[in-house]
């Protein structure tokens, strides 16, 4: 009994420093992994962050709209940090394959229930990176009339011609035609005056010529035309089409639109309106 003590007290105290070695061993295993995910974790978010100020610079140099620069950089510091925390778990010898898996089957069931703000999504990036339509602009676009203030990720603000704001989907602006008013340097304006068969076709389109020479938002090139464009039931029409600004369309549209009516009367030239003659026929019986 004595000799079996003695044997157990002598290998306990033999297995002693093996156990100390064990988690001495073990310490220093897993110290050199928490030190290595520590430097990995550290420089990691210190070269996204280096990163994603060079896309930045990059974008800016590039003239890029400052709403998808911020987008873009917000988004690539995001991935880039995700990307450098899977790096410091992969050195704590941390399983990430079943965590990139949970992640990508919630982006997924996310992207479905979001299905339709992914779709504005894209659209709004196509429309910062071709520029259909910019801040500033008079457009016809997604069932809406009017200035864009803003252009944003997901959707557009529109002021229409009466000041009311209309937000408009990027998905839908994009998925119709747009006009754009003011895209272009000049624009046409088209008024139709009419005269009588009665009157001098030479001396109206001098009166009109006249009118035109009043409007110095008016360009003498292109030259503005005035031609006779129909002989209708009661009138010859002609077709006055001088060139503008776009910021000017409204103000020739409308001056000259009244200034071809006072020139008119001033001069005697008469403006025809549609007439009914009745003839009243009496029937004798007998």
């Amino acid at each position: 009994m004595e000799t079996n003590a003695t044997q157990l007290a002598e290998t306990s105290v033999a297995e002693t420093p093996t156990m100390i070695e064990n988690i001495q061993a073990m310490g220093v295993e897993y110290g050199f992994k928490i030190i290595g995910a520590l430097v990995i974790f550290i420089v990691g978010m210190w070269l996204a962050k280096l990163l994603t100020k060079i896309i930045v610079k990059l974008m800016t140099r590039h003239k890029v709209d400052q709403t998808l620069i911020g987008f873009v950089s917000g988004m690539a510091k995001v991935a880039l940090q995700v990307c450098v925390i899977i790096a410091a778990l992969e050195a704590l010898s941390f399983k990430t394959t079943s965590l990139i898996a949970v992640f990508g089957a919630a982006g997924l069931a996310v992207g479905l229930a979001l299905q339709g703000s992914l779709s504005n999504f894209a659209a709004g990036v196509l429309m910062i990176i071709f520029k259909p339509v910019s801040v500033g602009d008079v457009v016809e676009a997604g069932g809406a009339l009017g200035t864009v203030r803003d252009i944003g990720i997901l959707t557009t603000h529109i002021d229409t011609l009466d000041n009311r704001k209309t937000i408009v989907p990027n998905a839908k602006l994009m998925s119709d035609n747009i006009v754009n008013y003011t895209a272009n340097d000049t624009r046409r304006v088209d008024i139709t005056a009419g005269i009588s068969y009665g009157d001098d076709i030479d001396k109206a389109r001098a009166a009109i010529e006249s009118v035109l020479g009043e409007f110095k938002q008016i360009l003498s090139s292109p030259a503005p035309d005035i031609l006779v464009s129909e002989m209708a039931d009661s009138s010859v029409n002609f077709a006055v089409r001088p060139w503008c600004a776009p910021k000017d369309y409204w103000a020739v549209y409308f001056g000259v639109t009244e200034g071809i009516k006072k020139k008119f009367d001033e001069m005697d030239i008469t403006i025809p309106f549609p007439q009914r003659d009745v003839h009243i026929h009496e029937h004798k019986e007998g």
